[in-house]
């Protein structure tokens, strides 16, 4: 085993087990997670690294082969990879401010033929305040959620990528009221924000986490006119800030996670949900996964869900185990054999890295092979697991 980070607090586990770990060379805050072979590529929250490359091909000592640097003022936390294309988006960052600033705002694609050296192919620009979520899993679409400039907030965009060198915009989709800049007001109290977070594409579906929208599922049988099936929100009053939509086709089931945004709990509580989705027009809500138990409001920063491991091709695939990251509550496994009682049956909370206040587990990508691999978005770097129920 590589020797053990620095850290002020015990793991708690449970049916979970830690097999390696890696500090990122001491750029800790870990973002998306995406496998190629035996290379793990790590988005990072922000700073000047915008992409690690760990070969992991020994688990239990990750190593660092390679750290992509960034423009500046820009925010490049999120990777998709299919064969050799991998995508990086590019979003201004901060978000508000410096408005003047030198950045770039859209996607970039590179050829990872050989992953320790990536090689841009081309980039896809979307001004404003560019991309912040992908997803592309092959073929000739990648479908995002994006800010251009005229618009209130993420809005979705599909870009035909075939010929990687020159991508071009087939449609983009908003919630009437989002374009500011043809008019449009929105119908929807102030308070809340709607806008596109990312999709999870099945088929000829594309099911949207929509922030305050809820979520919002599409056909995109005809990539130019995209077109809305359904929606069901229950935000202010029991959530909001729908993040992660993972339809599980053979069961008609849509996993809806709801990002926790506030520490310490100081918001509505954020929860994962199980829907019906046999009848597509008519989403229904069927359970809601128990939170973890414990003091964890007391904890520090973030508590409650974020993403879910999302059963992308190649990887680990089930509709019957759930991953999902919880923020301070580390990771946790829940077991949906009865859909409408979730079990959570394995749990990982790391150690607390020196000098924070709380873990704060945000990605997971669980790998073919059933390893587990979670990110820590402050500093804590990326853990490698492994199940045993």
């Amino acid at each position: 085993m590589p020797n053990p980070p620095q850290v002020s607090g015990a793991a708690e586990a449970r049916n979970l087990r830690l097999i390696g770990h890696s500090d990122l060379n001491g750029h800790g805050d870990g973002m998306q997670l995406m496998l190629k072979d035996r290379y793990l590529f790590v988005g990072h929250v922000l700073g000047q690294i915008g992409t690690t490359i760990l070969d992991v091909s020994n688990p239990q000592e990750p190593r660092v082969v390679q750290q992509l640097k960034i423009p500046p003022h820009t925010h490049t936390h999120k990777v998709q990879i299919a064969g050799d294309i991998l995508i990086i988006n590019y979003e201004k960052y901060p978000p508000k401010g410096k408005e003047n600033m030198p950045k770039q705002a859209g996607i970039q694609i590179l050829d990872i033929s050989d992953p320790p050296e990536p090689r841009e192919i081309g980039f896809f620009s979307t001004g404003g305040k560019g991309v912040h979520r992908v997803w592309y899993t092959g073929g000739r679409y990648a479908y995002m959620s994006a800010t251009p400039d005229g618009y209130s907030d993420r809005i979705m965009m599909i870009v035909d990528i075939s010929d990687p060198a020159h991508p071009q915009e087939v449609s983009r989709w908003w919630m009437p009221g989002m374009w500011t800049a043809g008019g449009e007001q929105p119908s929807w109290p102030a308070h809340l924000r709607v806008g596109a977070h990312h999709p999870v594409v099945w088929q000829n579906r594309a099911y949207w986490g929509f922030w305050d929208m809820g979520v919002i599922i599409m056909d995109i049988s005809d990539p130019a006119k995209p077109q809305e099936v359904s929606r069901l929100g229950w935000a202010p009053e029991d959530g909001g800030h729908t993040h992660t939509a993972m339809p599980l086709p053979q069961r008609n089931l849509l996993v809806v996670t709801d990002e926790a945004t506030e520490p310490e709990c100081q918001e509505v509580r954020k929860r994962v949900r199980l829907l019906d989705i046999s009848d597509e027009t008519r989403p229904r809500l069927i359970a809601k996964f128990l939170e973890p138990q414990g003091d964890f409001c007391q904890r520090g920063l973030r508590f409650g869900p974020h993403n879910v491991h999302e059963n992308r091709p190649g990887s680990f695939i089930s509709d019957q185990i759930i991953f999902v990251t919880y923020f301070n509550a580390g990771l946790r496994v829940y077991d949906i054999k009865n859909a409408e009682s979730p079990e959570e049956v394995a749990s990982y909370i790391p150690q607390t890295p020196a000098g924070q206040q709380a873990v704060q587990t945000n990605d997971v990508f669980v790998a073919e092979n059933g390893l587990i691999y979670i990110s820590d978005r402050v500093s804590g770097g990326v853990d490698i697991l492994e199940l045993n129920l």
